[in-house]
């Protein structure tokens, strides 16, 4: 069969096509009798261009502003700007080369930005990686991009100026796309300030900031964007008192002692020469000067309970305005064990008079050996947080002394404890029971609870989830995830499924086909949930019983795992025919894990139901047939 012939028009615009992409590779002028192209084939040649000569010929328009330029008549009598097409453009050439990465459903976004913004980035990890051999000496600038990355963006070996595929050819031409950048610790330098001078960055990561000579070229870096910069994260440093307190001195706006950082976070780093007395100095007047700081994250670094104490103090003292703080997975217990009712300290001296953090919302301070003093102390710090509206005290070894569950009420706790005793579920509610029912209606009330691998027993679960049942303000969220509750918890989930809880987490707690069947008889009402975990529960063929029944109860869920449930093949017979009679909205139905010998005559069962062109139905793997979930310790 002969090759059909190319058009008329697709030899024009390929002829165009080339020369645009001649220009853009000779640093040469577009000629401007392009731009007077009808719309309908400017628009084709714009989807024809590669990203470099897309750029020249968006850069060198006859007017400053796309939107300011009327193209020519369209077939419909109507003239419009060329502005929306480059958008177009460009986010199908962003699409094209990064595939998975996340795209935000808004449409006004400069999505050139964000093309070259990634570029950029691209380049300079794989400079990072070139500069970081122990044989690389001389410019950071002068590192050659590979060939890969010159392919993507229409460049292939074969421009005419010589410093193409240059590192800071590409920061120059591009840098000013750049609000959001990491770089390594050897990108650090007074050059990265030259290759970056165009750039007014919002957001910076640093990873492995260990020496003098890292601290001292961040810091220039640090002083050349403070008027834009408004995050700051550090990932895997070692950080002297000297170090951080330049680093946050850089951080000062010119002529003010305040800064404009929302979001500072040091993760997975260690802090040397700790003094066990004060914090750094530049780190304080950081805190005290943070009039826009609404996030400090401090995770993983080894902090103990003086540098928790301290830092506690300093925001209270000044009344920060953070609405997060994160001091998970350090060594900080006893923290607070100076607001202990038992301490011979005076409780509101050290809390200040008229002192609190009326911003905060989540406090997490998972991880960090705490204790029942801790919990006790907890009680006391909570006052100064009137708004707390998410606590987090995961993975903390508090300890069992026998306390029965039926001494304390458990009325409006909503917090998220994940230790391991129900006597740390006991304590920690007789001690928030004060601050949580005394405090007005008009605060908000903490809002979520997660009381996942605490080893609580049925009885105890039974008595708090009739307690949560019945609160005037119902939980927006509830995990008890990973407890050995048994069948008989069904009931009493029943009752918290019946209030307008949205998301539940009941994976692995030992329903079993019993527990599932308890469910499904005693579900009547519609349900408000949007997200459940039944996973690893073992509930058999009653778990595709109960999904039926749940499908039909909540027409807002949008996710559901039930992975791991034992489930024989003929539940996804049920599940369909489910799934075809609810008029919800479901997403996503995970049923991975369950040991199915799926048939090739099952695609056409479940090809019917997809969401934006993703498949509801996830089902199990041939990994997951060969590898079945074992829940036993």
């Amino acid at each position: 069969m002969a090759k059909k012939a190319p058009s008329l028009i697709s030899l024009v615009i390929l002829t165009i096509k080339r020369e645009v992409v001649h220009a853009a590779a000779g640093d040469d002028d577009v000629r401007p009798e392009i731009y007077d192209l009808p719309s309908h084939l400017f628009n084709r040649l714009l989807t024809r261009l590669p990203p470099l000569a897309l750029h020249k010929l968006q850069t060198d328009m006859p007017f400053k502003d796309c939107n300011d330029y009327e193209a020519p008549w369209n077939d419909d009598g109507r003239k419009r700007g060329r502005n929306g097409s480059f958008d177009s453009a460009w986010k199908a050439l962003l699409k094209l080369r990064w595939p998975d990465l996340f795209y935000p459903s808004e449409t006004q976004l400069d999505w050139q930005r964000i093309y070259w913004q990634t570029h950029l980035q691209n380049c300079l990890d794989e400079a990072a990686e070139l500069a970081l051999l122990p044989s690389f000496d001389g410019f950071i600038g002068e590192i050659n991009i590979s060939d890969d990355i010159m392919k993507f963006i229409g460049c292939e070996g074969h421009v005419n100026h010589p410093n193409y595929c240059k590192l800071s050819y590409h920061c120059q031409q591009f840098g000013h796309y750049a609000s959001c950048l990491r770089l390594q610790n050897v990108l650090c330098v007074a050059e990265t300030c030259v290759l970056l001078r165009k750039s007014n960055l919002q957001s910076l990561i640093v990873r492995w900031i260990k020496y003098e000579k890292h601290v001292d070229g961040l810091c220039k870096l640090l002083i050349q964007n403070r008027e834009t910069l408004t995050s700051l994260e550090f990932i895997y440093c070692k950080l002297s008192s000297t170090f951080v307190s330049a680093i946050c001195g850089s951080l000062n706006v010119v002529n003010t002692h305040t800064h404009g950082i929302q979001h500072f976070s040091i993760n997975t780093s260690s802090f040397l020469e700790i003094n066990p007395v004060s914090l750094p100095p530049g780190f304080v007047s950081f805190l005290s000067s943070g009039r826009s700081l609404c996030s400090l994250k401090l995770h993983d670094n080894h902090l103990d309970r003086n540098f928790a104490w301290m830092l506690f103090s300093i925001l209270l003292d000044v009344s920060s305005s953070i609405s997060i703080l994160d001091l998970s997975d350090n060594n900080i217990a006893g923290w607070l064990r100076n607001l202990n009712g038992k301490s011979k300290c005076k409780v509101p001296s050290l809390l200040g008079i008229g002192k609190s953090l009326q911003s905060l919302r989540v406090l997490n301070i998972r991880g960090n050996d705490l204790r029942r003093d801790d919990v006790e102390s907890l009680r006391y710090a909570l006052v100064s947080m009137p708004n707390l509206e998410i606590l987090d005290i995961s993975d903390n070894p508090i300890e069992d002394d026998g306390i029965r569950l039926d001494e304390f009420s458990f009325a409006s706790c909503t917090f998220n404890v994940v230790g391991k005793s129900l006597k740390a579920a006991v304590e920690l509610c007789r001690c928030l029971i004060p601050y949580i029912i005394e405090v007005p209606d008009r605060f908000s009330p903490l809002a979520e609870l997660y009381l996942e691998n605490c080893e609580l027993s049925c009885s105890g679960a039974t008595q708090l989830l009739d307690s949560l049942s019945n609160l005037k303000r119902p939980l927006n969220s509830l995990s008890l995830a990973d407890n050995d509750l048994g069948s008989q918890v069904a009931g009493p989930l029943q009752n918290i499924m019946g209030t307008s809880i949205k998301t539940l987490n009941v994976g692995g707690i030992g329903l079993g086909s019993l527990g599932f069947q308890e469910l499904e008889k005693g579900l009547m009402a519609e349900l408000k949930l949007v997200d459940i975990n039944i996973s690893k529960n073992r509930g058999g063929f009653e778990t595709a019983r109960f999904l039926s029944k749940l499908m039909s109860l909540a027409p807002d869920i949008i996710s559901i795992n039930s992975a791991y449930n034992l489930m024989p093949l003929e539940s996804l017979t049920v599940i369909c025919s489910a799934l075809k009679l609810s008029k919800g909205s479901l997403e996503r139905l995970d049923l991975t894990g369950n040991n199915w010998d799926y048939q090739p005559n099952h695609a056409s069962m479940v090809a019917e139901f997809h969401h934006n062109g993703r498949p509801i139905l996830i089902l199990p793997s041939s990994l997951a047939v060969d590898v079945p979930y074992d829940d036993d310790p």
